[in-house]
């Protein structure tokens, strides 16, 4: 049997890394049990010429797609937005792009301020300091003064713009939009043992540089040398309960397919908006018929994706093509509510830029703007380093039927019932990305681009997995309280994206981290009375 322990995290990405350095100084007996691997920055794709084949295989951040021994397969076969996570150390933070905005301060007031969705039971301010503890831990670039946003210091000057983001903030600036040089986890200059970004332009298929702030090369070196364990390719099945209804510890499969389990004292779940419901209605019992936490009946409902609409133009000039950073500009003009465009809330528009060869010579076939034969090569470098767009990041607002539940078929390699994601785009959204997408092809004309295309909602687009164990202080209506502890089992708690109550219209990542080092810091104040 293993040794109990005082806390026990589930998933070493995002969250679970936060949590766990900040809670190691309470010199607690700390484990963490991660379903994947440690990844080695030798093996990523931008090392070899191959990477674009790799990205779209081993790599890919479907985990249907890559199908690999420590992924587990998600049904969203009702969803037109696919599901993308990681399994590893560091977790989704190995693909992402790093583009690190924070919430605005309207996004813990929907409803009080636009009558839809819940207001959160914290606000901006409360988070404001975990905001800029989280920065400081995982390196943020980004310019100071920012009229979309209460002031906020980068530990870092910004990303340069490039060819693609100057282009690009003259299309804003012709129409006299909003655009400002947007806040990353990449680096600008040596900070904390990270070299800077030398533009390998390769950040969603893992950082080889280590430019990129994934949480295996910030929190989690220092979270191991303060004592923090973990463990690796260890596979939970379930939470287990007591004859007193709290959590006892977890079974989980280890490295080797055998069965074990793990006792603790607390249990910390940080496995996202798709992961945490899916252990939490798999850890059903005599006690808990519906799903541990789950008797308000919100554990997987209230899934919200980012709907994104793409938008992308030739320029005659040559570009920065595909290197560099991807997101160096972002634009927050029609962030918040105006009842006149016909829809709640907004979204944010952010820069990309263009693709690889490979990726340029494919989808120029496809879209039959490279033809075969004659004229094959001069079209090609017509594509070729001359791509550049837009992605808009819609608010996607809570709706009960927009859910996770178990696959009653689909199992992973241990037998654990697989989630299956049941999920449709409301009005509200198609309203926002219909109006996202016109006003991306104005930025983009007015920036010179000619042959402009649109793809909304972008299928691969299910990035962000939130809402689905709610925050709220009702507990009719929510999974945890106001700092992240289950209502119904005192010594269980949340970090992840799937606390989040709403979506806003922008990146999670630093708001999911920030909401983790706040539920770690009540928990270290609160640590004398902390079931009560």
């Amino acid at each position: 049997m293993n040794a109990p322990v005082d806390v026990l995290i589930i998933g070493a990405g995002a969250s679970g890394a936060a949590v766990a350095w900040s809670l190691a100084e309470t010199r607690m007996r700390i484990l963490c049990l991660e379903q994947g691997d440690w990844v080695k920055p030798t093996d990523y794709p931008s090392n070899g010429r191959d990477y674009e084949a790799r990205q779209m295989g081993e790599f890919h951040f479907s985990p249907n797609r890559r199908a690999s021994d420590v992924d587990y397969p998600v049904n969203d076969d009702d969803s037109p937005i696919k599901v993308a996570n990681f399994n590893g150390v560091g977790g989704g933070t190995v693909l992402y792009a790093g583009h690190f905005p924070r919430f605005h301060p309207s996004d813990f007031r929907v409803r009080s301020l636009d009558g839809v969705a819940d207001d959160w039971p914290i606000d901006y301010r409360t988070l404001e300091p975990y905001y800029a503890e989280n920065d400081r831990m995982m390196g943020v670039s980004g310019l100071a003064g920012d009229p979309a946003y209460p002031p906020k210091t980068p530990v870092m000057p910004p990303l340069p713009l490039g060819r693609t983001g100057m282009a690009l903030g003259k299309g804003f600036n012709q129409l006299g939009w909003h655009w400002w040089p947007s806040d990353s986890t990449i680096a600008t200059q040596e900070y904390g043992g990270r070299a800077p970004c030398i533009n390998l332009g390769q950040c969603i298929a893992g950082c080889a540089q280590g430019a990129k702030a994934s949480t295996d090369i910030t929190y989690w070196p220092e979270a191991l040398r303060a004592g923090v364990m973990l463990r690796t390719r260890c596979r939970v099945r379930e939470i287990t309960t007591n004859e007193s209804g709290m959590a006892s510890g977890v079974i989980y499969f280890d490295e080797h397919g055998i069965e074990q389990f793990q006792p603790a004292e607390v249990v910390i779940v940080a496995c996202n908006g798709i992961g945490t419901p899916r252990i939490l209605l798999n850890s059903a019992s005599s006690r808990h018929p519906d799903g541990l936490a789950n008797s308000s009946g919100m554990v997987g409902r209230n899934l919200m994706f980012h709907p994104y609409a793409g938008v992308y133009g030739r320029f005659e000039a040559a570009l920065d093509g595909h290197r560099g950073p991807i997101d160096a500009v972002w634009s927050q003009q029609f962030y918040e509510t105006d009842r006149s465009r016909g829809f709640t809330r907004g979204y944010t528009f952010e820069t990309t830029r263009g693709r690889g060869p490979v990726q340029t010579a494919l989808i120029g076939m496809l879209s039959g703007k490279l033809p075969m034969g004659a004229g094959h090569h001069a079209a090609y470098r017509g594509l070729f380093d001359r791509i550049a767009g837009l992605v808009a990041i819609c608010e996607d607002l809570p709706e009960a039927h927009n859910r996770v539940t178990l696959d009653p078929v689909l199992k992973d390699s241990s037998g654990i019932p697989a989630p299956k994601v049941s999920y449709t785009l409301s009005e509200n959204s198609l309203k926002m990305l219909a109006h996202s997408a016109a006003r991306a092809t104005e930025v983009l004309r007015a920036a010179g681009a000619v042959d402009v295309s649109v793809t909304s909602p972008l299928s691969i687009g299910g990035w962000h997995n939130m809402g689905t164990a709610r925050m709220g202080t009702d507990p009719e209506r929510s999974v945890v309280n106001d700092w992240g502890r289950s209502h119904d089992v005192k010594n269980l708690f949340i970090v992840d994206g799937s606390i989040f109550v709403t979506s806003a219209g922008v990146n999670p990542t630093s708001t999911i981290q920030a909401l983790a080092l706040y539920v770690a810091d009540n928990i270290k104040r609160r640590l004398a009375n902390l079931f009560d």
